[in-house]
């Protein structure tokens, strides 16, 4: 039998494994049924690519909720400052920007696919373009080849199975690794969206499509039980709310879902006090004395979201500023500090920008990625159960186990 590693999925993942294989000596081919390479990571970070994030190893465990901690041995043998370094031997310049993320110098995540593709042309990979695997063969417990759909039969020794998840089905990311596995006796974590747009009961969101809240504090209850709370930017849709203080609550808020509604509040002034912000009102109700409700605020918040803050605080927008009780400038300061929303669903996990659940990190080796069931098969990226939160910390994971997986079948092959 021919002693070669087979990649299936050519995401970040995918390409990394294989590049690292034959770096080590090993012959390596990858199998992609797109057309062409990176399907995914093209449209990551809006077309920017966050690569990893440059914190310290236990900060990016601690930002990796589901199972993060399988991936000690990963990220000391491939970390984010070794991925750094990576990229920029292959003459990809990074810098980091707020939340420690880290980018392309370029802002082009096309630059990543290509200097990608450029590691694995220098160390021989070959590449298959628009070739679907649709199972992997096993001959008493062990890899022995992959059959393609066309019906054609491949002999290796060795396959790294790197598919990606359910999101994005688009790029390619459709849950055929999920299905390969699953028909190999591995467990399958039940699949969910994590960092996902939430869609809201309340159809006053319409309005505000488009809206952008930087400096939001938002908070998530179920059954008046405080389940999240995250500071950051938030944004309105057509259907709820998204923007990245939303994606990064989704995880949690997600398995709530299953169970009944989940109710939001949002503070839109975090960095006042009630006191603070209850004399501001008074200042700005001072200086609008006689004007009417509706164009009193515009020093305190964007126009677009007057009218719907008119709308909740229950003053009739036509009143006089100078008429306006202390009660109602309450519950005025009531709805500026907790805007009441109701979460009653999630996106399709299409949108998702993470797959939560995967194959379960039971069933792998965290050393060498390698199926602890099958011998020769090993598993990489997203397609395993480690999800985390948006900054990097994702494609971190798949680089770094892609890395591993790599490394560990490409040394057994060397060394045999």
């Amino acid at each position: 039998m021919k002693k070669a590693i087979a990649v299936i999925g050519g995401g970040a993942a995918g390409m990394i494994a294989a590049g690292r294989g034959a770096e080590l000596g090993a012959e390596v081919h990858l199998f992609e049924r797109n057309g062409i390479l990176g399907k995914k990571l093209l449209i990551s970070g809006k077309g920017r690519c966050n690569l990893t994030n440059n914190s310290d190893i236990e900060e990016i465990i601690s930002n990796l909720p589901g199972n993060g901690s399988f991936l000690y041995s990963s990220l000391y043998k491939f970390s984010n400052k070794d991925l750094i370094n990576f990229f920029n031997s292959l003459g990809l310049k990074t810098k980091v920007e707020r939340g420690q993320r880290v980018f392309p110098k370029t802002d082009k995540s096309s630059h990543v696919v290509k200097a990608l593709e450029a590691y694995m042309r220098k160390n021989g990979v070959d590449v298959h373009l628009g070739q679907r695997v649709k199972d992997i063969l096993i001959n008493r417990g062990e890899v022995s080849g992959i059959r393609l759909f066309s019906g054609q039969i491949l002999t290796f020794t060795k396959v790294i199975l790197a598919t990606g998840g359910l999101s994005y089905p688009q790029t390619g990311s459709s849950g055929d690794g999920y299905h390969i596995a699953e028909k190999l006796g591995h467990t399958i974590i039940p699949l969910k969206p994590s960092l996902v747009p939430l869609c809201t009961e309340e159809d006053w969101v319409k309005r505000l499509q488009g809206l952008t809240l930087k400096n939001t504090l938002v908070s998530a209850y179920y059954k008046n039980k405080k389940i999240s709370e995250e500071f950051g930017e938030l944004l309105f849709t057509h259907f709820g709310v998204s923007g990245p203080v939303i994606l990064t609550m989704s995880r949690e808020i997600v398995k709530y879902l299953s169970k009944g509604k989940v109710n939001l509040k949002i503070n839109l002034k975090p960095a006042l006090t009630w006191e603070q912000l209850d004399n501001r009102l008074q200042r700005d109700f001072a200086k609008y004395s006689r004007k009417l409700f509706k164009n009193g605020l515009n020093d305190l918040l964007p126009l677009k979201l007057i009218p719907v803050i008119i709308q909740l605080s229950n003053i009739p927008s036509e009143k006089p500023i100078n008429q306006i009780t202390k009660e109602e400038r309450r519950a005025l300061l009531e709805t500026l500090m907790n805007l009441p929303l109701t979460i009653i669903k999630h996106r399709p996990i299409e949108e998702a920008i993470v797959t939560m659940g995967g194959i379960s990190t039971k069933e792998i080796d965290p050393n060498t990625l390698e199926s602890k069931i099958i011998k020769g098969l090993y598993f990489a990226g997203e397609i395993i159960d480690i999800d985390g939160f948006t900054g990097g910390y994702n494609l971190q994971a798949a680089f770094s186990t892609g890395y591993a997986a790599g490394t560990a079948s490409a040394s057994e092959i060397v060394n045999e």
